[in-house]
């Protein structure tokens, strides 16, 4: 189970797929492309994370690692599912924590999310996603995709939490959420500025995003009504 402390709790690197027709030396192979190819990403960047050099840092020949993959396409498209795979195990375990209120459950996804992001895995892997989907349009589909994927388990919290609100303010609320709590990176990453502040952001954020949840209404996500009520003095 999670825990808190000062020492970040960070997601599993990947997820692999099944293995098909009992082949386990065939997974194995594929399991180690795939590893090959997420540390080449993290500790130098995409641009050098090219089929030869991925083929050449497991020791096996170009063509054997087109026979797995058979180009950068497929390599990345995998290597993107097999990542949040992680992290949708893991936000499947607590949206499913019996007993757990929804609120509590909530709180603790954002914990983990914000925890991880303190890992040198997530402060690099998805800042590289994030500057190729400026220019590259199958890693915009793979990204926006990835995150699709990983805002579902807050949509169903958020649904359990609010049932008055339609699905499209419970998506908007869901989107803003991750969308919050990855603007960090940059800031409270791995070796970043504010890296060492993260649990007092993280007690802040998960205030905040409950409280959010829990009181926001829809005129307001409409613009309807203030987004802030008066204060005392201007009542």
């Amino acid at each position: 189970m999670l825990q808190r402390d000062s020492i970040p709790i960070t997601v599993t690197d990947m997820i692999m797929p099944e293995r098909e027709g009992g082949y386990l030396k065939g997974h194995e192979t594929r399991e180690l492309i795939l590893r090959t190819a997420l540390s080449i990403l993290i500790e130098e960047g995409y641009r050098a994370m090219s089929m030869r050099r991925v083929a050449a840092v497991c020791g096996m020949k170009f063509g054997n690692l087109t026979y797995h993959y058979r180009s950068r396409e497929n390599l990345v498209r995998e290597l993107t599912d097999a990542v949040i795979r992680a992290y949708e195990a893991e936000f499947e375990a607590i949206v499913h924590m019996p007993g757990v209120p929804p609120e509590e459950r909530l709180g603790r996804i954002c914990t983990l999310v914000l925890d991880d992001i303190r890992s040198k895995k997530t402060t690099r892997f998805f800042p590289e996603l994030w500057s190729l989907a400026n220019h590259d349009p199958f890693v915009l589909e793979r990204v926006q995709e990835l995150y699709v994927r990983a805002r579902a388990p807050l949509n169903d919290i958020i649904a359990e939490m609010r049932p008055d609100l339609g699905a499209q303010e419970r998506e908007i609320i869901a989107l803003f959420i991750s969308a919050s709590m990855e603007g960090m990176t940059v800031f409270a990453g791995h070796e970043k500025p504010f890296e060492p502040r993260m649990p007092e952001i993280e007690r802040i954020a998960v205030h905040s995003f409950c409280t959010l949840v829990r009181t926001i209404t829809t005129d307001q996500i409409k613009g309807l009504a203030p987004s802030v009520p008066d204060s005392p003095a201007s009542a």
